[in-house]
């Protein structure tokens, strides 16, 4: 791999084919697959990850807001989109674009409803979630008669599938919950198929529900994190690949005395004589304050140097007294080896909290080899 010469996103394409294919071979034939590319795909780059994606075969998308499905219409995507949580400002631009968007309340159907029909849509295409225990967006169960007596008059639009959301399927702990769920699913599912009158796509697993409860993969399966390096569990990770990588370089290195501080609020006071290296890189990039002070570490020739002292918002310090490095050298913040999720447990964080909060200053670089 060439070497970088400023902050850069390594995002490497093979490795999203690999994964694709790894989660894909979880399926029946005729399962559906849909990839969820909000937030950048995950931090990445929305754009190419959706177009590379489109190309190995995948059925449908899913982004978080309108705006990011805009987006990827203007950048080629022509798959089905669909939007997991639109607002009522944007959903003319929803139909626009031709985006799908989920529907969770009797106001935003009523609302989407009245939108379509003043812009001549008929049968346009929406979906349906229900709440079955996230307790975040969706119709409660008791709903669903006045669900389906509101579809029957809303002629512009027609149900394109029935879904829902997992609250701990990457938790063998809480399997009760999560059958509980299924099962509660399947119930409200052949409800309201019964009562709409025509089939619909169903599905309610993301990547930990694909991985742990075939059971439930239904019509679709929606992978999200699974597509870009991590199952949720060691042993799944295993057979996923990272697809990116985080790199910087040496800007400057210091000679710091015994008794010196270094960074704001002299966080770190050496107790020796050491050597540290600032790199140009801190958290208005996504490294965030909490990998400050020995939490975190980069690597640098294959060697651990430890963050000395707090995080800024373009820099940060390492401590390289035993690594024999210079400035312009390379430095690795997580990569196949040495992966995000790792380093986010490091933090008492998550692989998501880290991967996606990498800032869009940061430069992309695709990986097609």
């Amino acid at each position: 791999m060439p070497k970088v010469f400023e902050t850069t996103l390594e995002i490497n394409l093979p490795a999203l084919k690999h994964n694709f294919e790894v989660l894909k071979a979880k399926l029946n034939t005729d399962t559906l697959f849909l990839a969820v590319v909000k937030a950048f795909a995950y931090g990445s780059d929305a754009d190419v990850v959706s177009n590379y994606l489109q190309q190995l075969g995948v059925d449908y998308f899913a982004v978080a807001y309108v705006a990011e499905g805009v987006a990827l219409r203007k950048a080629g995507v022509t798959k089905p989109i669909l939007v997991l949580h639109p607002l009522v400002k944007n959903l003319g631009l929803a139909i626009e674009h031709c985006l799908e968007p989920s529907i969770y309340s009797l106001k935003l159907l009523q609302e989407f409803e009245g939108i379509a029909k003043n812009l001549n849509q008929n049968n346009y295409p929406i979906h349906i979630k229900f709440n079955t225990g996230l307790n975040r967006l969706g119709f409660e169960p008791e709903e669903l008669d006045l669900v389906l007596e509101s579809l029957k008059e809303a002629s512009s639009l027609k149900v394109k599938s029935v879904f829902s959301h997992l609250a701990a399927s990457e938790d063998f702990e809480e399997q009760e919950f999560t059958f509980a769920q299924i099962n509660l699913y399947k119930s409200l599912t052949e409800t309201f198929i019964n009562g709409l009158g025509y089939p619909i796509i169903k599905h309610l697993c993301n990547t930990s529900g694909v991985l742990n409860y075939p059971e439930a993969h239904f019509d679709m399966v929606r992978c999200g994190i699974g597509l870009y390096g991590f199952g949720n569990s060691e042993k799944e990770t295993k057979n996923l690949i990272p697809v990116a990588c985080l790199k910087s370089i040496i800007s400057q290195i210091h000679q710091i005395k015994k008794g010196a501080s270094v960074g704001y609020n002299r966080a770190f006071k050496s107790i020796s004589d050491i050597e540290t290296a600032t790199l140009p890189i801190g958290h208005a990039d996504g490294i965030g304050r909490h990998f400050g002070n020995g939490v975190g570490f980069v690597m640098i020739h294959g060697k651990k140097a430890p963050i000395v002292g707090n995080v800024c918002m373009d820099m940060i310090m390492v401590d390289v007294t035993n690594i024999d490095c210079k400035e312009g050298d390379e430095v690795v913040f997580f990569d196949a080896s040495h992966s995000a999720e790792k380093a986010a447990t490091n933090a008492s964080t998550i692989s998501y909290e880290l991967i996606t909060g990498i800032s869009q200053r940061v430069k992309r670089k695709i990986v097609t080899t």
